[in-house]
């Protein structure tokens, strides 16, 4: 089968709430432009080349799409492109956003939003989805300080019925244990990759303990983090990938998806090959032989901290 016919229900399912979603998705994150994601100086991607993607990805059975509003470039919103290519929306097409950065029209990272400042962007992501509710909301944060207040607010908009789920992104295990005494969590959007510290290992874990969508970023990135997939890819990687006659991008997906039922895989690309062959590692089995290899000190790309969306922390407060 070649990866033209490859869906995306080859990766299995998993329930957001109560939506299930194929396990291998789309992030919207560098499709408003060419190059890397935030740079100063991006060049606007084609529109037509962008929303031809995305409903190629729809074809393909995709179901799942991650993006925010501060996700642009000059001339181009990620929330947009989403609307002009896909509305009217589909039943069974759950689109996933976050709160918590902001940038402003220059591009210019602001504070990360107050709990009153919440709910200003998340009507700007209903406006610019031309949508009357959202169906996953991601609280984004920097630090280790209390949520409590931030995620407080966004549970009263889903009380309001403009959210139908809540999600967290950047956390720690202490932040899922707050969210989780205000409202359900149905999902977490932290680092993950080959490489993985024990640390977001155990998250991870504890995610599929709990029933929740563990939905990693930079899966395949690694090092290139914003700036798209790596090239960087260990002698490991490399092998498993000639074992199976896919490039190592693909490997990585794989990877992700084989560590747990639970786990949602966002990858994001603005070329409809690379789509394809995105949505086909899907389908790729890796043995155990493979999976430990893989999971050696030296397979993968070293995944450090992630590097936060917008200004880094000042003055004691999440920014």
């Amino acid at each position: 089968m070649t990866s033209q016919t490859i869906t995306a229900a080859a990766s299995g399912t998993w329930k957001l709430g109560d939506r299930t979603v194929n396990r291998i998705g789309f992030g919207a994150m560098r499709l408003p432009q060419h190059g890397e994601a935030f740079a100063a100086d991006a060049v606007p991607r084609d529109r037509s080349q962008a929303i031809g993607v995305l409903r190629r990805a729809v074809e393909l059975g995709v179901n799942h799409i991650d993006t925010a509003a501060f996700y642009f470039s000059p001339l181009r919103s990620a929330n947009e492109l989403i609307n002009q290519a896909l509305a009217p929306y589909s039943d069974n097409l759950v689109i996933t956003t976050k709160v918590g950065p902001g940038r402003d029209p220059s591009g210019r990272w602001l504070p990360h939003a107050t709990p009153e400042q919440l709910r200003g962007q998340v009507e700007e992501n209903l406006r610019q989805l031309g949508r009357d509710h959202l169906d996953v909301v991601n609280l984004r944060i920097v630090g280790t300080d209390s949520i409590a207040e931030r995620f407080g607010a966004l549970a009263e908009l889903r009380e309001a019925g403009l959210i139908r789920h809540l999600g967290l992104s950047n956390v720690r295990l202490h932040h899922l244990a707050e969210a989780r005494t205000i409202a359900p969590v149905v999902c977490v959007q932290n680092m993950h990759g080959i490489g993985a510290s024990p640390e977001q290992q155990e998250f991870l874990r504890v995610c599929g303990e709990q029933r929740i969508a563990f939905v990693p970023f930079y899966s395949i990135a690694g090092t290139g983090r914003t700036a798209g997939a790596t090239t960087d890819h260990s002698p490991q990687v490399r092998a498993v990938a000639r074992a199976h006659g896919v490039g190592g991008a693909q490997i990585r997906l794989a990877w992700t998806l084989h560590q747990g039922p639970h786990v949602l895989a966002i990858p994001g690309t603005g070329d409809i090959d690379h789509l394809a062959q995105n949505v086909a590692a899907g389908s790729l089995h890796l043995s155990e032989e493979e999976l430990a290899v893989l999971a050696g000190p030296s397979a993968g790309t070293r995944t450090a901290a992630a590097r936060p969306f917008g200004p880094r922390r000042s003055s004691g407060a999440d920014r």
